[in-house]
């Protein structure tokens, strides 16, 4: 049903420097930059997922949703859209799963730099039942843009995306049954005070996390928090990003053994990014 994370959606107060500040983070170029009904849009699509900027532009009612969510809570990922092979079928099976999708409707995009057209479909699952995560299903019919290939100090896959869940029965429950991920590890770590639920989808993890001794509304909703992006060479995207002025922390050795980390703290939207590198043990 589902194949993959097919993009999440980080919402922006305008799309220029935003795009021109990923650029720099990520090192490549969008793959797609558009405008229309409200918004504007700079795609960077990578081995595994795709991150996509998205910003009010002119007036109606997108624009003004954008504005709205900009204005209560900031800039940040505010969406998952998760690719399906087949989407009547993936709609039937979530209407059963109880995650309540509205329609089915088209969208179509006409990229800014050569006029290609790309269309697709999409539903959207009721926020109550994904636990307040816009969470979307798209199947791409023409047009999508394919990844480019990034030099070594360029980001080339999305390592993990870390949800957080004051709730993590019901983040299981969401995540492995009804929306069908793999669930490949489920941990409590007493060193970091953290229950770890690790699923797996089209070449990525996602790490869900519940911090224990903290007080939780367990009906409270989940959040999108972090980005961790992999590069094949860690001291040369270190490199490339001081150069540029950025606030990065030093190389450190990473939880999972072979790893390496370094920590971006400016620049990103708000976004907590670490970049990751594995070596061979």
């Amino acid at each position: 049903m589902i194949t993959g994370l097919d993009h999440i959606v980080l919402v922006c107060p305008e799309i220029a420097s935003a795009t021109e500040a990923y650029v720099q983070l990520l090192g490549r170029a969008p793959d797609w930059q558009a405008t229309g009904d409200g918004a504007a849009t700079a795609l960077f699509r990578v081995a595994n997922t795709a991150l996509e900027l998205m910003g009010p532009d002119g007036e109606g009612p997108v624009a003004d949703r954008l504005r709205e969510i900009l204005a209560a809570d900031g800039p940040g990922l505010k969406s998952l859209a998760f690719r399906a092979r087949d989407i009547e079928h993936a709609h039937h099976r979530l209407t059963r799963r109880g995650l309540k999708p509205q329609d089915i409707v088209p969208g179509e995009s006409r990229n800014k730099a050569d006029g290609q057209v790309r269309d697709w479909r999409r539903f959207r699952c009721d926020d109550a039942e994904t636990a307040g995560v816009r969470t979307f299903l798209i199947e791409h019919l023409t047009g999508a843009p394919s990844p480019q290939p990034a030099p070594a100090d360029a980001v080339g896959a999305l390592d993990h995306i870390v949800i957080n869940t004051p709730n993590p029965d019901r983040a299981a429950a969401l995540y492995g049954a009804r929306l069908g991920l793999d669930m490949a590890l489920d941990r409590t770590a007493e060193q970091w005070k953290t229950r770890f639920l690790f699923f797996r989808t089209g070449n990525l993890t996602f790490e869900v996390i519940h911090r224990l001794g903290e007080t939780h509304d367990p009906a409270g909703p989940d959040s999108i928090w972090g980005l961790t992006w992999l590069v094949e060479d860690l001291d040369a995207a270190h490199a490339r990003l001081t150069a540029a002025g950025r606030d990065v922390s030093e190389a450190r050795k990473g939880r999972k053994p072979g790893s390496r980390v370094f920590t971006v703290r400016d620049g990103t939207l708000g976004v907590p990014t670490l970049f990751i590198s594995h070596q061979p043990e």
